[in-house]
């Protein structure tokens, strides 16, 4: 199994795993398998160019294994995929992946049985994650001009708050300690009366969940009441926002097609960080978007520098056909895209090590995701004392270590 793209994409991909492996199926290296799933991803016209070369790559494994295309790419460019090799075959809709591949290899799908040993078993996810996510909201209806998973994903709807909430304790039962809630517009979730504020104060009431986390979030989903359930949460929701920003310049946001200025955006900001003393806020940052003059990155240069993430997911603008952008004047060179990203990737990283410092001495609620390596609520590898494998535990930084890490070994 492989995923292309946005952390839903991998808990869409957990989910088809887990089916998989009720009825009987094995998680095994490429190079054994008799069924490959490959979940697409297509934000990008290089993020597409991934996916058609990693369905090639599968279907010319020497076994020639039944190669099922899934995902974004799958939805707006089935017949494409099709025609890589004859042992490709499409399912766009997920919710049908597992039983096609089952179909396919000639497996009775009632005769598989519950109890499948997993190959990760010292995991949550039979994809061997320890922080498994839960998908509450897909589809979205803005429209930015760079972005063409409206089209494939549909408009926005979230699922019901029982159905979350019977997932969150699933994973429960699973081992989980700490949960992620996942969406392509996740502060837009909505479902019988309930906005995200008020699920999560559901989950945290009626359920025992240790840690939930929010993914990726736009500003307008940073509510204040969201700020304060987080607030009052006592340490069971992670003190961290992932706030796309993709510019720190009012004119590229308004070519983007994004619903907000840079000042609306650090007022977001602000506010969370007064709220949430200590908050990691991360982003993501495009450069080289078409029209961006070299004033216009210097000002989202600035702009980031001034917010100080404790991460940045930093892109170089890849045209995607099929969206407004791509056809936009002003396209940026190459080489000059390059230089803007190399710039910006400086700045993240003077912003992440600043951040990472500032932990050093302060108590953090790490969960051990590994032998002797944890990761704290703001999403810092931590290295940890030996035997904690799947535990929250409190610990407090006394430095850095060689590698980067934050050291809470005695």
């Amino acid at each position: 199994m492989s995923n292309l793209g946005c952390r839903v994409n991998r808990v869409e991909l957990d989910a088809i795993a887990r089916e998989l492996e009720a009825a009987g199926c094995e998680l095994v290296k490429e190079d054994d398998a008799d069924a490959i799933v490959i979940n697409t991803c297509a934000v990008t016209g290089e993020a597409e160019a991934k996916a058609r070369k990693a369905v090639r790559h599968a279907a010319g494994l020497p076994q020639e294994p039944i190669v099922l295309a899934t995902g974004c790419v799958a939805s707006l460019f089935a017949p494409e995929l099709e025609a890589l090799a004859a042992n490709v075959i499409v399912e766009a809709d997920k919710a049908f992946v597992a039983g096609r591949v089952l179909s396919e290899l000639g497996v009775d799908c009632a005769s598989g049985g519950l109890g499948a040993l997993r190959s990760h078993s010292s995991s949550v996810t039979p994809t061997g994650r320890m922080r498994p996510g839960l998908k509450i909201q897909d589809g979205c209806d803005n429209r930015c001009t760079y972005c063409i998973v409206w089209k494939a994903r549909g408009a926005a709807r979230s699922v019901s708050p029982e159905e979350v909430l019977s997932g969150v304790r699933s994973l429960i039962e699973d081992g989980a300690r700490e949960v992620v809630l996942t969406g392509i517009d996740l502060g837009r979730y909505e479902s019988e009366g309930l906005d995200l504020a008020g699920l999560l104060a559901r989950i945290l009431e009626e359920t025992e969940v240790a840690r939930l986390r929010l993914s990726s979030i736009e500003p307008a989903g940073v509510t204040d009441e969201l700020l304060r359930v987080m607030a009052n949460s006592e340490g069971r929701v992670a003190p961290f926002l992932h706030i796309p920003l993709q510019s720190g310049c009012d004119a590229t946001l308004s070519r983007m097609g994004r619903p907000y200025t840079v000042a609306e955006y650090e007022e977001v900001v602000e506010r969370a960080r007064m709220a949430l003393p200590g908050l990691a806020v991360a982003c993501d940052l495009i450069v080289a978007f078409p029209g961006e003059t070299d004033e216009e990155f210097s000002e989202s240069l600035a702009t980031c520098e001034r917010i100080a993430f404790s991460k940045m997911h930093v892109f170089r603008y890849s045209r995607r056909p099929g969206t407004v952008a791509a056809s936009m004047d002003g396209q940026v060179d190459p080489v000059v895209s390059a230089e803007r990203g190399r710039l910006m990737r400086e700045c993240a990283a003077a912003s992440r090590r600043s951040y990472v410092e500032s932990l050093v001495g302060s108590e953090q609620l790490v969960l051990v995701e590994h032998d002797a390596r944890g990761v704290t609520g703001g999403l810092v590898d931590v290295a940890v004392d030996e035997g904690h494998l799947g535990e929250l535990i409190s610990v407090v930084p006394s430095g850095l270590t060689p590698a980067g890490l934050l050291d809470a070994r005695s």
